[in-house]
């Protein structure tokens, strides 16, 4: 797992009764290795954190979820597209059309530090039924209906 929203995870998981298990990644030659040691200590699903070194090795991440029968979840429907069960995170094509009006004001001379940094207001969920079906897993029908995008 990669560091950005550990801190905030460990206490959600601990509520819901899960313990949470960190695996690093800092050689995506060692992925194979990291997912085998995961497996041996009984982890039973990969929760992805948001990365730029993880979006870049997603297909092989998605791949090892799979060969090791892990369901997942992500931060981006990319992740979902190419294999991984589930993912929620921001909007990332509304971000980038919200920026524009940050490049805009800046054209126009507004100092990029007189402009209020913004959160994300727009979240996308997507479920990968094929991988739900591989897993044995069944999606409850009021999931489907939130989700912003499903894979069949």
């Amino acid at each position: 797992m990669g560091p950005t929203g550990l801190e905030e995870a460990k206490p959600s998981a601990g509520i819901l009764g899960l313990e949470v298990v960190v695996v690093e990644f800092s050689d995506d030659d060692r992925f194979a290795e990291a997912f085998a040691g995961a497996v041996s200590q009984t982890v039973n699903g990969v929760v992805g954190m948001a990365s730029p070194f993880f979006n870049f090795h997603r297909r092989r991440l998605v791949e090892l979820s799979s060969l090791h029968q892990l369901p997942s979840i992500w931060e981006a429907a990319a992740y979902v597209r190419d294999g991984g069960l589930l993912s929620y995170g921001p909007s990332f094509s509304d971000m980038y059309r919200r920026s524009a009006g940050y490049v805009a004001k800046i054209i126009k001379g507004v100092r990029p530090s007189e402009l209020p940094v913004e959160q994300p207001t727009r979240f996308e969920l997507a479920v990968n039924l094929k991988t739900a079906k591989r897993l044995g897993l069944t999606v409850p029908p009021t999931l489907l209906g939130r989700a912003d995008e499903v894979i069949e």
